[in-house]
């Protein structure tokens, strides 16, 4: 009998020890949207599943998670997400035993951090760090720092320097080369202006003589045409890649094309040379 138990101990270690590999092959990783997935599905490769939890066409601020995405949450490997940015994702990992890593690091302000192509390459690190896939995330971060090269050129001789957008979700992006935004809403697109708040920004707008004030894919362009009528405007997408409509998908886009389509936009927009 105790030669029975010994074994089947000595079973269950074993097993265990096969499951319990450091390795990141086979393991499932939940993202929170978009960006996050690309990035770690670019890294980590066909050895690791990975779960949007935003659906194409959906916007992810306020996205509200069903009990199956909970328990998705619950029982992958890997959470990753920006802490702030979808607060019921935050109150899932809260309440959940989930292994979940907040890209951010910390609290910050503006969690738009993927418009910025250096500051979403430090991201990218990080998941080749969890994902124990550091060469893939160099491949990967390489692509990105092209990106932000096309961005400096594209952007250095430019007549205007002033972005009007409908929310304010391209701070880091102006940030980065040498821009100017005026936003329409703030960093969530779903709070509505006051009238004075809409006033100030037709003012804005009028004073930094913009020709072009854009609005986004997956939000309503109302509130953007109403100031680029005020101001005799034109309007035009800039898009801040939250995710992607289900043409986008079926159109074979991704994060790289759509920023260089960004990049035309603003160059047109900003009478650049």
């Amino acid at each position: 009998m105790k030669t029975r138990i010994v074994l089947t101990l000595i079973l269950v270690a074993a097993l265990a020890g096969c499951g319990g590999s450091s390795s990141s092959e086979g393991r499932t990783v939940v993202a929170a949207f978009y960006p996050i997935a690309l990035a770690a599905q670019e890294i980590g490769g066909k050895e690791i599943r990975v779960d949007n939890l935003t659906p194409p066409g959906v916007e992810p601020h306020d996205i509200e998670l069903s009990g199956s995405d909970i328990r998705a949450v619950a029982d992958a490997d890997l959470v990753l997400y920006l802490g702030g940015f979808q607060p019921s994702l935050d109150a899932a990992i809260e309440s959940t035993s989930a292994h979940a890593v907040n890209l951010l690091g910390a609290a910050v302000t503006d969690p738009h951090v993927w418009l910025d192509p250096i500051r979403y390459a430090a991201i990218a690190e990080r998941i080749g760090e969890e994902l124990d896939r550091s060469p893939e995330a160099a491949t990967f971060t390489a692509r990105l720092k092209a990106l932000d090269e096309d961005f400096q050129s594209g952007l250095s001789q430019c007549e205007r320097h002033e972005i009007v957008t409908s929310h304010a979700a391209f701070g880091y992006l102006a940030e980065r080369y040498g821009l100017k935004q005026v936003a329409i809403t703030g960093l969530s697109p779903e709070v509505e202006p006051t009238p004075r708040d809409l006033e100030q920004v037709v003012g804005q707008v009028r004073e930094a003589g913009a020709t072009t004030v854009f609005f986004e894919t997956l939000i309503s362009p109302r509130l953007a045409e109403t100031v680029a009528r005020e101001v005799g405007a034109a309007t035009a997408v800039l898009n801040p890649i939250e995710g992607l409509t289900e043409q986008e998908v079926a159109g074979g886009e991704d994060y790289f094309s759509v920023m260089r389509e960004n990049l035309a936009a603003l160059r047109k927009a900003l009478g650049c040379r």
